[in-house]
């Protein structure tokens, strides 16, 4: 009985491999199989350099292209740029200690006084500060996906700092130069000089850009990465040139353009034309001269309030446009859904839209959009705000640009104790202010959450606003004013300053 039911199932799969054409194959991946239906999905197994080699220029000017010229694409830029940075920028708080739990308050405010005034002057070229020098930066992502800045330290810099930026347009990234590595040079890969470990050690610009029509323009110069941060989001291994952020939703958004100007010239033509004159074969049109040319074109108007009237073996064919038509709208929202899903931004946010949107879905898709630009903001924060401060921060105490309100300079010596610090990024308002607020005042009050990480949360920093508060507390007792607290109750007596004690 055994050898029966094993030979039932071996003529069984002979069958199933005859029937393919080949050796049956069991558990494999839908995607993957070749067939009618997938003929026409064609793909390669190259590297995403050797992908970047053939299609990052062509990505770079098409999506500074739609930046420029696309409204949808201008509204995303825009978003990043502001999500990211935010109004205020990305601010420093020192955290300078003397000990664990002591806080050196002197040295913290001489710090961040300091990087105040330099973020005033730390353009090389003189023309941003540091909060519209990372606007700059994060603003051409979406169509860029790197960035490039340069350290210029010593008396180029311009300031007493002896440290300033310098923002290169990553055109000047040399992407057709590729070469081999030898037993003693290193492999160049689109402009970016590697190791053996394939990590970067210089980059080969132009000297200027190539289409400034500069004479030099075309001469390459090579910079070590310590003077450089060349920055990008790494999607795969090995990559070495970045992938602007736009790319997932380009050729979407540039044919839904085509689309939405074809559809308005098709209804402006529309509203422009009522109709044509017919008449019977081998006459005149109407209101042809008797002079005119056979064949020469005739237009022929209507004004407003006037009744015509046609002679005789003259008939109106009226012009009827398909535009405006009520799929349209349906349709441009479908296309934007899909490039808002490429983008990883609410539809709402890009389309500006709001028809239709509830309290509960405008909520879950901001904070699911939220999440995304805290997530940029920590990668900025990594890759930019932190080499920066540290590059900055040694040659400020070198230049002994850091001083006590009494005039002393920080000491060099101890580097690593004033480098101590943190980063603010913006926050945002609650989508319900109020019980949003009450929920994180109940997290404080039952010890799941401490007054700072709720400053934090808010975009504000704890020191700053307990500062803030005892000031204001002080200003009111002499004037005898008393503050309310949150629950109604007196804030602060005009005797003390003080919250009373419950």
């Amino acid at each position: 009985m055994a050898m029966q039911y094993r030979s039932l199932i071996q003529r069984a799969r002979g069958a199933v491999a005859r029937y393919f054409g080949g050796q049956a194959q069991t558990r494999r991946f839908q995607g993957a199989q070749l067939g009618r239906l997938a003929s026409d999905w064609i793909t390669t197994e190259q590297s995403i350099n050797q992908e970047l080699r053939g299609d990052l220029n062509r990505l770079r000017s098409r999506g500074r292209d739609l930046r420029h010229n696309n409204d949808y694409a201008a509204k995303y830029t825009r978003m990043v740029t502001s999500n990211i940075i935010g109004p205020g920028g990305i601010r420093l708080q020192s955290r300078v200690q003397d000990a664990p739990g002591k806080p050196d308050r002197a040295a913290s405010n001489a710090i961040e006084e300091a990087w105040a005034e330099w973020g005033l002057a730390c353009d090389v070229a003189g023309q941003q500060s540091l909060r519209d020098l990372c606007t700059t930066i994060v603003g051409g992502l979406p169509s860029d996906g790197e960035f490039l800045v340069r350290f210029i330290q010593g008396k180029d810099a311009g300031n007493k700092f002896n440290f300033a930026l310098q923002v290169i347009d990553v055109d000047r990234i040399d992407t057709t130069y590729n070469v081999g590595a030898t037993g003693s040079t290193n492999a160049v890969i689109m402009g970016v000089e590697v190791d053996a470990y394939r990590r970067p050690v210089a980059v080969h610009l132009f000297a200027a850009h190539p289409n400034d029509g500069v004479s030099s323009s075309r001469t390459r110069i090579r910079v070590p990465t310590t003077e450089v941060l060349h920055r990008f989001k790494v999607e795969r291994a090995e990559q070495l040139r970045g992938i602007p952020w736009m790319a997932p939703g380009m050729l979407s958004l540039h044919h839904l353009g085509g689309f939405m100007l074809s559809a308005v010239l098709a209804a402006e033509h529309g509203a422009n034309h009522y109709g044509f004159f017919t008449s019977a074969e081998a006459q005149a049109p109407i209101g042809a001269p008797e002079s005119a040319e056979p064949g020469a074109p005739i237009i022929t108007t209507s004004q407003p309030g006037v009744y015509d009237t046609l002679p005789a073996g003259t008939t109106f064919q009226p012009h009827e446009s398909k535009y405006p038509n009520e799929v349209f709208g349906p349709f441009v929202k479908t296309a934007l859904q899909r490039v808002a899903s490429g983008w990883c931004v609410a539809y709402h946010s890009v389309g500006n839209d709001l028809e239709g949107v509830s309290y509960s879905s405008i909520r879950s898709g901001a904070l699911e959009e939220r999440d995304r630009w805290m997530d940029d903001q920590e990668w900025f924060i990594n890759v930019f705000m932190e080499p920066v401060f540290r590059a900055w921060l040694k040659m400020a105490l070198l230049s002994g640009a850091i001083t006590f309100p009494n005039g002393n300079a920080l000491p060099y010596s101890k580097l690593a104790k004033f480098s101590r610090h943190e980063w603010q990024a913006r926050r945002w308002e609650w989508v319900d202010p109020k019980g949003d607020m009450e929920a994180k005042i109940l997290a404080v009050k039952a010890g799941l959450m401490s007054p700072q990480d709720l400053c934090a949360a808010m975009g504000y920093d704890f020191e700053d606003t307990v500062d803030a508060i005892a000031m204001a507390m002080k200003l009111a007792a002499e004037v005898g004013v008393q503050l309310t607290a949150y629950d109604g109750t007196p804030g602060a007596t005009p005797s003390t300053g003080k919250p009373p004690v419950a």
